[in-house]
């Protein structure tokens, strides 16, 4: 996402939960600003991904800072990805890296 702020997390995680048919229970996140300020300051404003879980009756869960293999598929993933497109071929724009992302998304998906 060309976006990847607090409001398209939020924003994400509100369409996911309108788009599956089940619930979701617990999420998973990495400390970063997109999904929390808990780190930073306990006392702080709810964050907009927070208040999306407490909405939805999601459990937010963090992964411990400094601990990627703690989200350790998702770290896994995101290494396979890279290295079918960003380490392999060179994008003139965000277009083209778009629809090669999505191309080896269905590739894996239902290939």
């Amino acid at each position: 996402h060309e976006k990847a702020g607090n409001v398209a997390a939020a924003q994400f995680l509100r369409n996911l939960v309108a788009a599956v048919p089940y619930a979701i229970h617990t999420v998973l996140t990495d400390n970063g600003i997109q999904f929390t300020n808990r780190t930073q300051d306990r006392h702080a404003f709810e964050h907009i991904f927070d208040r999306v879980c407490r909405d939805n009756g999601i459990e937010h869960r963090l992964t411990k800072v400094k601990h990627p293999w703690t989200n350790g598929q998702v770290e896994r993933m995101n290494r396979t990805v890279k290295e079918a497109t960003v380490k392999r071929f060179h994008y003139d724009n965000h277009d083209q890296l778009r629809q090669h992302l999505q191309d080896f998304i269905d590739a894996y998906n239902f290939g």
